[in-house]
């Protein structure tokens, strides 16, 4: 009885996200294709996505809590890594984040029809078995750092559907850092591989913890960094 309750409870969430999704194309077809906010574009459409993941978690009657807050400046730069367990923890970055910022996607997003154009603007995309399309995904994501806008990172590429608390890390999000300079500030979601599974979905609260700011020095490696972040992540998963 529980599985069938969940199961239309997702059936019902698929129809709000729908809902959500299809009122709010308009709105970044046209600030992408006139561009009339000029540089202020992406921070109004991180506004329309914040808007977006409000709504559906209002719908969802889920609550999400940040249980250490963020100490960050709104006009940063920043290099956010998140683990990664459900399709919820999309909107939840994009909940609780203050600054605006563009995801790393899979490339095969790219080419849903309408659906594509708004994700090419809105995000970066990659292809991880393509040698040349992660060095170029390194590059765009230079560019956005340098345009003022920061990235998120889910560094273990995909959903983590393991029963391990944190899949292997790419080493992605921590050579950008090194390279850049830019610090990594490490966030941890709990609960949300928890309330939706496949396509079962229940009520619940999902819960974020924010890390301290990791400036990267001349002497840290990819591989530190990752065994660093790492470390909080899972301290902060076995928090009760």
């Amino acid at each position: 009885m529980l599985n069938f309750l969940k199961t239309l409870f997702g059936i019902y969430a698929a129809i709000v996200v729908s809902i959500v999704i299809i009122i709010c194309i308009p709105f970044y077809y046209f600030l992408f294709v006139t561009n009339i906010f000029g540089k202020r574009t992406p921070h109004i459409a991180h506004k329309i996505s914040y808007g977006m993941a409000k709504t559906l978690f209002l719908f969802y009657l889920i609550r999400v809590k940040v249980k250490r807050m963020h100490h960050l400046k709104k006009d940063g730069v920043y290099i956010f890594v998140s683990n990664h367990t459900s399709l919820l923890d999309v909107p939840v970055c994009a909940l609780i984040t203050p600054v605006t910022f563009r995801y790393l996607s899979k490339e095969e997003l790219v080419k849903i029809p309408f659906f594509g154009y708004i994700i090419r603007k809105l995000y970066l995309s990659v292809n991880r078995k393509d040698e040349e399309s992660r060095a170029r995904s390194i590059e765009n994501m230079k560019r956005s750092l340098n345009e003022g806008i920061s990235i998120f990172l889910f560094p273990e590429g995909t959903r983590n559907k393991t029963s391990e608390p944190l899949k292997k890390f790419y080493d992605g999000a921590f050579k950008l850092s090194l390279e850049t300079g830019i610090p990594l500030v490490p966030m941890t979601i709990k609960n949300s591989g928890n309330l939706l599974q496949e396509f079962k979905l229940k009520p619940g609260i999902i819960e974020c913890y924010w890390s301290d700011l990791i400036y990267p020095k001349k002497a840290d490696s990819a591989e530190n960094l990752k065994e660093l972040v790492r470390s909080r992540m899972l301290t902060d998963l076995q928090h009760q």
